[in-house]
C-alpha cells in the first residue's frame, strides 16, 4: 500500500448482514497525521437487539476481529480503539485517540444474530 511519509491510511468499507438488518458506515479512505484522533462512524437498522462488530484487514492478511458488544451502552476496546453499542442513536462509531502508521488498515462494520422479543420470551436470529 503506498503512503505518505507520517500520514496513516485508512480504508473503509460496508459490511453487513441481509434479511433486513444493515449496517452504514463511513465511506472511501481517510488519511490522518500521525497521532490524529480517529472516529469511524457505523449506524446500523435492524429489529431486535443485535450483536456489533469491528473488523480490521491489515496489508495481506486476514480479516481479524477488532471489536464486539453484544448489548446496549456495552463498551468493546482493543488495541486503543473503542466502540460503544448506542441503542438510540443505533450507532457503534469507531474511535482512536491517537492513529499511528501501523493502524493503516480496512475496518468493516458488521451486524450480527439478532434477538427480538416475543410473547413467549426472546428469540433468536
Amino acid at each position: 500500500m503506498n503512503s505518505f511519509p507520517g500520514s496513516v491510511i485508512v480504508l473503509l468499507l460496508m459490511f453487513g448482514r441481509s434479511n433486513g438488518d444493515s449496517v452504514t458506515q463511513t465511506k472511501g479512505q481517510v488519511t490522518l497525521s500521525e497521532g490524529a484522533s480517529l472516529t469511524v462512524n457505523c449506524s446500523y437498522k435492524t429489529t431486535g437487539y443485535p450483536t456489533l462488530f469491528w473488523y480490521v484487514q491489515y496489508p495481506g492478511e486476514g480479516l481479524q476481529l477488532l471489536l464486539k458488544a453484544a448489548k446496549a451502552n456495552e463498551k468493546g476496546s482493543n488495541k486503543g480503539f473503542e466502540a460503544t453499542y448506542q441503542k438510540q442513536p443505533d450507532a457503534f462509531h469507531l474511535e482512536k485517540a491517537s492513529v499511528h502508521q501501523s493502524d493503516s488498515a480496512m475496518y468493516y462494520c458488521a451486524v450480527g444474530g439478532t434477538v427480538t422479543e416475543t410473547a413467549g420470551g426472546a428469540e433468536h436470529k
